[in-house]
């Protein structure tokens, strides 16, 4: 056996006392494995207070959220370190059979590929926080590029160390996965799939984190929680989840309402059928004492003829344009549809300025009573399907 520079130190210890060689090395191996986690516990509690304060110096906003990466990142720069420390010295700090020494030197260059392929996706995980604190990361979430990255990285890390292991060249293991390329790419089809529908939705901003989507092949409709490499998550509004793969936002056809929030208003696109029965032409005494009960009449231009159909739509329209949650920037009418087997469709059409969805149902169905009301200042009926009698 050989003795390490840890052994020298011991062995002054026990002075003229004689010690089994078997219980010096243990004892040897035991202080050196000790002194590499103080090494490892002492690396991690000086890094972590100056990376703190050197993000501080940024921002102190920013460590709140980065305190659990931070954390991380210490812990695997100080594995990282403690591996690199373990391969240079360990047969200085050790002692066991050749054959042992071997392995143990092949196990500590393991380690080290694995430190460093955590180190790297630390960073990476860290960088990605810093990036989703960005006032664009909504509208360009880059997720699926980032779980990408890591899983090459994965990758790498996983053929150096079998390479190691093996005691083989890593050109040497990746030739062996021209034999199993249909496996491969079988196994990762829907993360291939995924990389390319991520770049594209990235690329294009068709979707972000927030967006409300409706993807009737799923059955989804509400907000877009999580945007993965694999698959996007939706809290519906019911407070149920879909899970929806990646690239089907790209094969398949969805609906983004980001448009729609961003715009002017949201459009109120309501129908009351009318009796075609009560619709009839106004004399022109008629149309005087209209013009006395409603004076809005004043400013609204009148055909030579009209019937009371005709007062009630441009009436109608008037007041769609007088209420204040409407928006007159943009489209806003009242017209007729085709007549139909159930009556004549009289649309309302406008935008209404507050797009919540509650305030917007509210002024909606508000629009809709006034104009059932007004129907009977107008001498019209709607037309409803009798399904049992009136008392």
């Amino acid at each position: 056996m050989n003795a390490g520079h840890v052994q020298d130190f011991i062995v002054p210890l026990f002075g003229s006392a004689d010690v089994h060689p078997y219980v010096l090395a243990i004892m040897t191996n035991f202080v050196s494995f000790g002194l590499l986690l103080v090494v490892f516990a002492g690396i991690k509690l000086a890094l972590v207070p100056k990376v703190k304060q050197f993000v501080s110096s940024f921002s102190r906003a920013k460590i709140a959220f980065l305190a659990p990466q931070l954390s991380k990142l210490s812990g695997r720069v100080a594995l990282l370190i403690c591996s690199i420390l373990f391969v240079v010295i360990y047969k200085h700090m050790f002692i066991a059979p050749a054959w042992a020494m071997v392995q143990l030197k092949v196990a500590a260059q393991v380690i080290l590929i694995i430190a460093f392929g955590f180190l790297v996706s630390s960073l990476i995980n860290i960088a990605h926080a810093i990036y989703q604190q960005q006032k664009f990361a909504k509208d360009v979430p880059i997720k699926g590029i980032v779980q990408l990255v890591k899983l090459m990285i994965f990758i790498v890390t996983s053929v150096l160390v079998v390479s190691t292991m093996v005691d083989k060249s890593p050109t040497y293991i990746l030739s062996g996965f021209g034999a199993i390329a249909a496996v491969t790419l079988l196994v990762f089809k829907d993360t291939i799939l995924g990389l390319v529908a991520s770049i594209q939705i990235a690329a294009n901003r068709l979707v972000a984190t927030g967006d409300w989507i409706q993807v009737d092949t799923f059955g989804a409709d509400g907000e877009v929680i999580d945007l993965g490499l694999n698959t996007v998550r939706v809290r519906n509004w019911d407070n149920t989840v879909t899970t929806i793969p990646t690239y089907a936002l790209i094969s398949d056809s969805f609906k983004n309402w980001r448009a729609m929030q961003e715009s002017q208003g949201r459009r109120i696109k309501r129908a009351i059928a009318v009796d075609m029965n009560s619709v009839k032409l106004i004399d022109a005494q008629q149309l005087t004492d209209y013009k006395h009960k409603f004076a809005a009449f004043d400013s609204i231009s009148l055909p030579s003829q009209c019937s009371n159909l005709t007062l009630y739509r441009l009436y109608a329209e008037w007041l769609l344009k007088q209420r204040p949650e409407i928006n007159t920037q943009c489209t806003c009418m009242v017209r007729e549809l085709s007549p139909t087997e159930h009556g004549l469709p009289v649309e309302f059409y406008c935008f209404s300025k507050d797009k919540s969805w509650v305030n917007y149902e509210h002024i909606q169905a508000d629009i809709l009573d006034q104009m059932l009301v007004l129907m009977a200042e107008f001498e019209l009926r709607p037309y409803q399907v009798i399904s049992a009698s009136y008392p």
